[in-house]
């Protein structure tokens, strides 16, 4: 199968496609034939104000490149609002049958500082806004017994980070709700995936770079480049990957990461029931070896970007 026609004749709604990783995304599946629906509404990282012009920036390189591609500024993160995005694909082009997940947005604190605020702002563009477009392109889905999810999650959820704990809990919970739509919707033949996209972008043009440790590190991530995430989505959403659903990918450089999901990883049982002093001689000295470590996403991925 020719990479420029993967997607041919089919319609994606790519939420967050005014920058970054959501405009690389929309523009290479619209260069794999897939007429497309930029969603963004333009605001600042942090979520504040509104501006159709990303929007059109990514809109103006698809139609130069030869592709089609309408714009919607509505907000993911609202029920009708949600439904109007959809709306959106089915007045322009007539169908539905890629949801991209990508719209974001960054509140960063320590958590014994975070705001109810800043709190329910990440958690509404990311978990509910999967949650709420997800929604409103299931019936479609449903009915033409076909559909593509793709959502956006990331290692600060998978494993952790700093002065994240909105953003992280968001991601978290993003691949739950991918892992129940693959359940759920499977007898229709549609199917939800998730990708952790590691990049340089707005997301994380924040990190500090006072230090040289800290300013080589930032290069490092300089060269890991928005587009070098767009392969995967484009193969997640056609016929290649028919028989892909319920998995976690991650997408950093040149490597692809299958990601675990939680199973059981030890186990141990007592014939007389458990107390709390039992718990403490003889549970906790079997299971503590195989405790998780306090780490985050960069002590996992350690290594230079390849």
């Amino acid at each position: 199968m020719a990479g420029q026609a993967m997607l041919e004749g089919k319609v994606a709604v790519v939420t967050g496609a005014g920058g970054g990783i959501g405009r690389e995304i929309a523009i290479a599946m619209a260069l794999a034939g897939a007429k497309v629906v930029i969603n963004d509404v333009g605001a600042s990282l942090a979520g504040e104000g509104a501006s159709a012009t990303p929007a059109e920036q990514t809109r103006g390189i698809i139609v130069q490149r030869g592709g089609e591609a309408v714009i919607n500024t509505d907000s993911v993160a609202d029920w009708t609002s949600a439904q109007r995005i959809i709306a959106t694909a089915l007045d322009a082009f007539g169908r539905i049958d890629i949801v991209v997940n990508n719209a974001g947005i960054l509140r960063d604190a320590i958590f014994h500082k975070m705001s109810p605020e800043d709190w329910l702002a990440v958690i509404n563009v990311h978990l509910n806004g999967s949650f709420f477009v997800s929604r409103a392109a299931a019936e479609h889905f449903r009915r033409q017994e076909s559909g593509a999810y793709v959502h956006m999650t990331s290692t600060s959820g998978l494993i952790g980070n700093f002065g994240q704990a909105n953003y992280a809990a968001a991601k978290l919970g993003i691949t739950a709700l991918s892992k129940s739509i693959a359940l759920d919707m499977k007898r229709y033949n549609v199917r939800s995936n998730c990708i952790a996209p590691f990049a340089w972008s707005r997301m994380t043009s924040s990190i500090p770079a006072e230090t040289e440790e800290q300013k080589a590190r930032v290069a490092k991530l300089q060269q890991m480049t928005p587009d070098k995430n767009a392969p995967m989505a484009v193969f997640l959403a056609s016929d290649a990957a028919r028989e892909v659903t319920g998995q976690i990918f991650a997408t950093r450089h040149n490597e692809i990461f299958l990601m675990s999901q939680s199973r059981p990883v030890r186990g141990i049982h007592h014939s007389e029931g458990w107390t709390p002093e039992r718990i403490a001689e003889h549970a906790l000295p079997a299971l503590r070896e195989a405790f998780v470590p306090l780490d985050r996403s960069g002590d996992v991925f350690a290594w230079d970007p390849v």
